[in-house]
């Protein structure tokens, strides 16, 4: 397959080696990668058919979770579909476009994830230690104002990162070890010098990673204080529950991309951060409607409000 190459022809492709070379394990990453991308889909498509169907549930809570929903659907779309194809036809190339593209969206929703649980610990913090006010301050033009703001933040910081990634020159190298165009990754195949691109990817990092992170950290510490002030257990277990969910999520997905880093700064193999990049890529966004329905009873309500409205037709 690798044709004889001279040095200065630009690349046109690159090859996603995926998890694994073996034949036989094909079939079955194949059969689990689409399980879980349907379970993805359909599991975030109920919670934004449940909460858009039931008025119970148009507060802003549930307005930040039917974003969070509707961008783990596109999250997991802008890699898993391509590997699936890939695995079909036994072709493993992705075109240079595609690349850039598919990092592009990446990141965008990644941003987007990071950005979301941020301003939903901020509503939590809102409905918990300042509860009088909320309706007042969480009202729909700051909920949407958040949202779209949260859109051109993390739209901004994918254009930065996909155009500096197509500044770069790629000479003889181009197989990737991983399952889709993972941004560092692809940095440790060119051959021209990535020290700006890698600064920006740290200050990205530090911006959408660590800046979303300290203002949930900072959020929950209010709220803990705030339920340690109420006086009956009973009250402060109703608090906490409306909370619970939300921590649930941002320590997984907080958790597993940590996670990720950390392995692969260790290892220092892709197949491992590959495998460990689909914990956060994968199966937080799987994981998020199951959290979210199973522990809370207002969507359990709303979901079979909405069975019973399908029956009905």
């Amino acid at each position: 397959h690798h044709m004889g190459r001279n040095n200065d022809t630009p690349i046109s492709e690159f090859l996603l080696l995926g998890f694994s070379e073996e034949p036989a394990l094909q079939p079955l990453i194949f059969g689990l990668f689409l399980s879980m991308y349907l379970i993805t889909v359909l599991g975030n498509l109920l919670i934004i058919l449940a909460v858009s169907s039931d008025s119970h549930l148009h507060t802003p809570m549930y307005f930040f979770l039917s974003n969070l929903s509707l961008v783990d659907i596109c999250f997991t779309s802008t890699t898993i579909p391509k590997m699936l194809v890939n695995i079909q036809t036994q072709r493993k190339a992705i075109t240079f476009k595609g690349c850039i593209t598919q990092m592009y969206f990446f990141l965008l929703f990644a941003g987007l994830d990071d950005i979301l649980l941020t301003i939903m610990a901020y509503d939590r913090f809102v409905a918990i230690c300042h509860p009088l006010h909320y309706m007042v301050i969480m009202n729909p033009r700051l909920c949407g104002l958040l949202v779209l703001v949260s859109w051109i933040m993390s739209g901004l910081n994918s254009l930065l990162q996909s155009v500096m990634v197509s500044q770069l020159s790629f000479c003889t190298d181009f197989e990737i070890a991983h399952y889709f165009c993972e941004i560092q990754q692809v940095y440790q195949l060119a051959c021209s010098d990535t020290f700006l691109n890698n600064m920006v990817i740290y200050f990205a990092a530090a911006l959408l990673g660590a800046g979303p992170l300290a203002g949930i950290l900072y959020s929950y510490s209010k709220i803990m204080s705030s339920i340690c002030g109420i006086p009956s257990a009973q009250g402060k277990y109703k608090a906490f529950s409306t909370c619970a969910s939300h921590l649930w999520v941002v320590s997984l997905f907080y958790g597993t991309v940590l996670g990720v880093y950390l392995s692969s700064a260790a290892s220092h193999s892709s197949h491992s951060s590959a495998a460990a990049s689909v914990m956060y890529a994968v199966v937080t966004p799987m994981l998020n409607p199951f959290i979210y329905s199973l522990r809370n009873r207002d969507i359990k309500k709303a979901l079979k409000r909405f069975y019973g409205m399908a029956g009905r037709k």
